[in-house]
Formats: C-alpha cells, structure tokens, sequence
C-alpha cells in the first residue's frame, strides 16, 4: 500500500477499458491461406468456430492505453450485467428463476383455482409431517438425488416446457421427421400431439436406466436444455422434443460421468439410430451451446431445489421415513466436516490482506504494559 492509493479507496486507480473501436474482421476459417496465420497474428485475431474477430489491445488487457504498462481487466468489462444476465441466461447464472418453473405456474394456478371453485376435496392426506417424537426425512439430497424422484421431476418439466411453449421453433437437425429415431414411420400430424408425462418419462426412464447414468446427470441434462432453448432461440415441440432431450442427456453424461457413455452404446439403445447421426447431433448441440458446457455448483442447487418446489406443487411427493439414529448419527459427521471446511476457508480469507472496506471492523488486541 504505502502512499500508492489502491482500487479499494479511489475506484479510478483501475480505469476501466474502452470498447471496441472499429468493425469486426471476420473471414471464413476454410479460406485462409498461408498467411492468414500471420495476419491472425499480426493483427489480433480471436479464433471461434467459422469465423475470427479481430480483438484490439484494450480488449486483451495486454497494455495500458495512456502508455503506462501493463494492467489487468476491469471486473465489470468482463461480467454481464446483472439486468441482462437475468433476463436472458437462466442456465448460466444462480439468481435467474428456472424456465420451467415458471412455466408451470400457470397450470399450478389454474389447478388450485379450479379445485376451490368447485369445492375439490384434497383427498386424503398422504403426505407425513414430523412431530416431537418422529423426524421424517426422504433419501434425496442435493449432493446425492434419488434417481427415480429426479427423472420424474426432469420429465415433468419437459412436459411442461412442451405444453407452454410460446411458439414452434425448430432446427432440423432436432427434427424427427428429418432423423427419425426408429424405422417406423413417422405419421404426418406428429408435431400436433403434445406428449404426456408418463411418455416423456418412459423415454428418459430407458435411457438412463439401459446407460447405467445418474441422478445428477438428469439435473444437468435440464440445465443444457434450458440454456439450448435460451441459447439457439428455439422451441421444444413434439417434432423435436426426443432429439432434444437425447443431446442433452448425450453431453450430460459426458461432462459429468466419470465413466461416460460413448455414442455407439446409444445406437445399441436406440437400435435404428446411426453413429455418424449422433456425432451430427452432437457437434450441432455444442455448437448451439457456444461450446459452453460448465454448470456452476450454484446452477445446479437452484435447478435441483426448483425441481424439489415442482414436485411439491404436482403432488409428487418423495418417500419420507423415520429419521433413524444410524442416519442422524451420519448426517451430524457430514455437517461437522463441512463445518470444519468452512472454518478453514474463513481462517484462510482472514489471513489474506483487508480492503479498505473492512478496514475499521479489524480489531486488534489490546497491549499490555508491564
């Protein structure tokens, strides 16, 4: 510190970086010749796929504009805003609201509305509340899903996605017509049949039990789906929902299995798909996704946590059972260690330096003179 005045105290210390001047160069990436690497080069070239675009010195953070030297990126150039974030990328960022959830709202609203009007009796109550005497608890968390509640509530809100979509938007590539799954022959009016729950989850059920995948991987396949309709600006509709839900399941496990399932196993699932037709769905997919294919652990506890509000709206209830004392007594050593964990990160972050933010609740120990 010294008497250099850091970004804590006077936020001009870090001047943020000018945009990009000047049009983009963008040139076809089968068309270069042998210079176009040099040029590449020479003039900045960020390679994407098909296509480069120029980036300027202000933008690489290599060089300090006024001629000062070198110097880091300012934070806010390089994150969305937050209004923008929220708005458009539900999949990438921890506080947007889940599509499907909302999505399913509206049913939840008219179900409820209806059974007041007309005086619907709940029926009776199979749900089980703890007492004094008895806790009970199911087996689903979010470190570890119960497998068969997951995919239940994956599929409910893929039906829900299908049953209020906003409109048709399809790719052919998704299109069952154009790469039917099975050699049977798909009738003519099959994009007018939305699909029921239980044939979504027959579908999903197969798979996942046939490539041995798990709970998670169900959590993850939601989440690239939801950021495949935010992303590419389309619809799941009955044309496309089973290529869809198959290329998110297919990418899915590949990121999160350890031991992931090749594409050829599938054909043996799906005994009239091709090879060269599920490597095309699956380049066309990460190409959609801009090959971005990380789930932040906060992602991933917002959509397991929806999908646990879902369930209790629909009335798919998890099993609950008695807390029994072997499981209290393993769920107290989770706790403890994670406590400990956390402990050891806040120790860790107090050693570090303070900003001047935090500059006057730092209390030191009193001397003492002897």
């Amino acid at each position: 510190m010294g008497n250099t005045v850091t970004c804590c105290v006077s936020p001009g210390a870090s001047p943020k970086l000018g945009r990009v001047r000047g049009s983009a160069l963008r040139a076809a990436s089968a068309g270069g010749g042998g210079g176009g690497s040099g040029a590449a080069a020479a003039v900045g070239l960020e390679r994407r796929p098909g296509n480069y675009r120029e980036v300027t010195e202000a933008e690489s953070g290599d060089s300090d504009p006024g001629g000062g030297g070198p110097h880091l990126q300012h934070i806010s150039d390089r994150e969305f805003p937050d209004d923008l974030a929220l708005e458009s990328n539900p999949s990438d960022h921890p506080r947007a609201s889940t599509i499907f959830l909302s999505k399913s709202q509206t049913d939840v609203r008219e179900k409820r509305k209806s059974n007041h009007i007309n005086h619907v009796s709940p029926g009776q109550l199979t749900k089980k509340y703890s007492s004094c005497s008895t806790i009970f608890i199911d087996d689903s968390t979010v470190s570890q899903p119960n497998l068969r509640s997951t995919i239940k509530c994956v599929t409910l809100a893929i039906y829900y996605h299908i049953k209020n979509r906003d409109s048709d938007r399809s790719l052919d590539i998704f299109d069952e017509k154009s790469h039917p799954l099975t050699r049977e022959e798909v009738p003519d009016d099959y994009f007018k049949h939305d699909p029921d729950h239980k044939h979504i989850y027959r579908f999903v059920r197969t798979l996942f039990s046939a490539a041995q995948l798990t709970a998670e991987c169900a959590i993850v396949t939601l989440v690239y789906l939801e950021r495949l309709l935010t992303y590419a600006e389309i619809d799941i509709c009955p044309s496309n929902w089973k290529r869809i839900v198959l290329g998110a399941i297919l990418l899915a496990s590949k990121v999160w299995d350890d031991q992931a399932v090749w594409n050829v196993d599938y054909c043996q699932i799906l005994k009239d798909i091709t090879v060269e037709d599920m490597n095309e769905m699956e380049r066309h997919f990460l190409e959609l996704l801009q090959f971005n294919i990380n789930v932040p652990a906060s992602v991933y506890a917002k959509y397991y946590f929806d999908l646990r509000s879902l369930a209790d709206d629909n009335n798919l209830n998890f099993l609950l059972e008695p807390l029994s004392k072997e499981r209290a007594q393993k769920l107290e050593a989770i706790s403890r260690l994670c406590e400990d964990k956390y402990k050891d990160l806040s120790k860790a972050a107090m050693r570090r330096s303070f900003s001047a933010d935090n500059l006057v609740g730092i209390r030191r120990t009193n001397a003492i003179l002897s």
